[in-house]
C-alpha cells in the first residue's frame, strides 16, 4: 500500500500519553504522521520521519484526531425555527416540541430523509467530525422507526434505536402499551439495523422502571444501552446507566454526589452536550465536578432540530471551556478520545500506530485555538480513513 507522511506539524495531538509530552494529549512538537492505507503506522518528530511514497507539508499547522460525535439525532424532517425564536424572545410558545418533528418525519420520503442526513454529515465533516453516532426517535411507529434506522445505517455504523424518545402521540393515553410496543414489535423490527438502544429517562418521557424494561429488552436482542439521563432535573437515569453498564449517560446536567461517584466508579462515560444548554438557556453541566471525581467525559453536539441545531464540535468545545469549567486540553480530549470511549471504540479518537487515519489539520499552530478563536472556521483539511476528504482552503 502507498504510504503518505504529513510533515512539519507544529503540534500533533495523539491522545496517547506514552508519546510526546506524556500528557493525556500525548502532544508532539514539530511532528509528522505516516499513513498506510487507512491506518496510522508511525508518529514522531518530523526530522525522524521515515521515507514514504508521498509527503504532505502541514506548513506549521496543528493536527488533531478527527472529532468523534457520539450523540446526534439526524434522521428528521423540518425544523423548529418558530419554537426557537419564541424561546429566545421570551415568549410562551407551544409548538408541540418533539411531536412537531415526528409529524414532519413521518410525512417525509426515504430519499428526503437520507438526503437530510447526508447534508448534515457533510456539514459536520467540514468541521472535523470523522466518526458520528445517530439515532432514530422521530418516527415512533414500528415502520417509521425501522426505516429511520435503515436510513441511518447507510451513513454510519454507530446507529442507535431510540423508539423510547417520548411516548408516541398515538399512545398518549396508554404509555404502558407504548412500552410494550417498543420492547416487542418495534424492537424486533429495529434491532437488525442498530448497535445501540437508548431511552429518554426523564419526567414527561420514561421513568426508571420503564427505562429499565426497555434497555433490558434491547440488551437481550444484542443492543448495548445508552441513556438520555438527568437533563431536565434530578432522576434515576445516571444510576440506571451505571447499573446496566451503559456505554454513556448523556446530558448529565443535574447530578447528585452519588451520581458522580457512580460514574467515576464505572465504565459509563458522562457525555455532555453544551449545544442543548446554549439553545435552551438551561443551566450548564458541571464538567469540572465530573473530571475532578475521575469520571470519563465526552463532548458531543446533540445535533437535532429542537434543542441543539448545531453540527459543530468546535463550537461545543468553546462552550465547554468558557462555561463548563473545562480546560482546552480536556475539552479536546473529550471531543475525540472521550467520544470514542462513549462508543467503546479504540480505533478512533487518537493518532497512534494502529488507529484509523482520521486527522484534522487546523489553520492554527495549536489546538487551543479551537477555544481561543470561537466561531472561526479553523479546519484547514480533513483526512478520513487515510483519504483527504476535505481539501485545504485556498489562500
Amino acid at each position: 500500500m502507498t504510504t503518505t507522511a504529513l510533515t512539519h506539524i507544529s503540534a500533533l495531538v495523539t491522545n496517547d500519553p506514552s508519546l510526546g509530552d506524556s500528557s493525556p494529549l500525548g502532544l508532539i512538537q514539530d511532528a509528522a504522521v505516516v499513513i498506510e492505507g487507512d491506518r496510522v503506522v508511525w508518529t514522531g518528530e518530523s526530522s525522524k520521519a521515515p521515507a514514504t511514497d508521498n509527503a504532505v507539508d502541514a506548513g506549521g499547522r496543528a493536527v488533531i484526531p478527527g472529532f468523534v460525535d457520539s450523540h446526534s439525532h439526524l434522521v428528521f424532517a423540518g425544523d423548529r425555527t418558530q419554537e426557537f425564536n419564541a424561546r429566545m424572545s421570551g415568549r410562551a410558545y407551544s409548538a408541540g416540541g418533539i411531536r412537531t418533528t415526528v409529524a414532519a418525519t413521518r410525512a417525509a420520503t426515504d430519499d428526503a430523509l437520507s438526503a437530510n442526513v447526508a447534508r448534515y454529515l457533510a456539514e459536520a465533516l467540514r468541521q472535523g467530525t470523522t466518526t458520528f453516532e445517530t439515532k432514530s426517535g422521530y418516527g415512533l411507529t414500528v415502520e417509521d422507526e425501522a426505516r429511520a434506522l435503515r436510513i441511518a445505517a447507510r451513513h454510519t455504523d454507530e446507529v442507535t434505536f431510540l423508539g423510547a424518545h417520548i411516548v408516541s402521540p398515538d399512545y398518549a393515553d396508554d404509555p404502558a402499551g407504548y412500552v410494550d410496543l417498543v420492547t416487542g414489535p418495534m424492537l424486533d423490527a429495529c434491532a437488525p439495523y442498530a448497535r445501540w438502544i437508548d431511552v429518554f429517562c426523564e419526567k414527561g418521557a420514561f421513568d426508571g422502571d420503564q427505562a429499565r424494561a426497555i434497555l433490558t429488552a434491547g440488551r437481550a436482542k444484542g443492543l448495548h444501552p445508552r441513556v438520555h439521563a438527568n437533563q431536565l432535573g434530578h432522576g434515576p437515569g445516571v444510576q440506571l446507566a451505571v447499573e446496566l453498564d451503559a456505554a454513556s449517560a448523556d446530558h448529565c446536567t443535574h447530578l447528585t454526589d452519588a451520581d458522580i461517584d457512580a460514574l467515576a466508579g464505572s465504565e459509563t462515560v458522562a457525555t455532555l452536550l453544551p449545544g442543548a444548554e446554549f439553545s435552551t438557556r438551561a443551566a450548564w453541566p458541571d464538567a469540572r465536578r465530573l473530571l475532578d471525581a475521575g469520571a470519563t467525559v465526552a463532548l458531543s453536539t446533540d445535533c437535532n432540530p429542537g434543542s441543539s441545531f448545531t453540527s459543530s464540535v468546535p463550537f461545543c468545545i468553546a462552550l465547554a471551556v468558557r462555561d463548563m469549567g473545562m480546560t482546552p486540553d480536556e475539552a479536546l480530549w473529550s471531543a475525540t478520545a472521550g467520544g470514542a470511549a462513549a462508543l467503546r471504540r479504540d480505533d478512533v479518537g487518537r493518532i497512534a500506530v494502529g488507529a484509523r487515519a482520521d486527522l484534522v489539520v487546523l489553520d492554527a499552530p495549536s489546538h487551543v485555538h479551537l477555544a481561543y478563536r470561537p466561531g472561526v472556521p479553523l479546519v484547514h483539511e480533513v483526512w478520513r480513513r487515510g483519504e483527504r476528504v476535505v481539501m485545504p482552503r485556498s489562500g
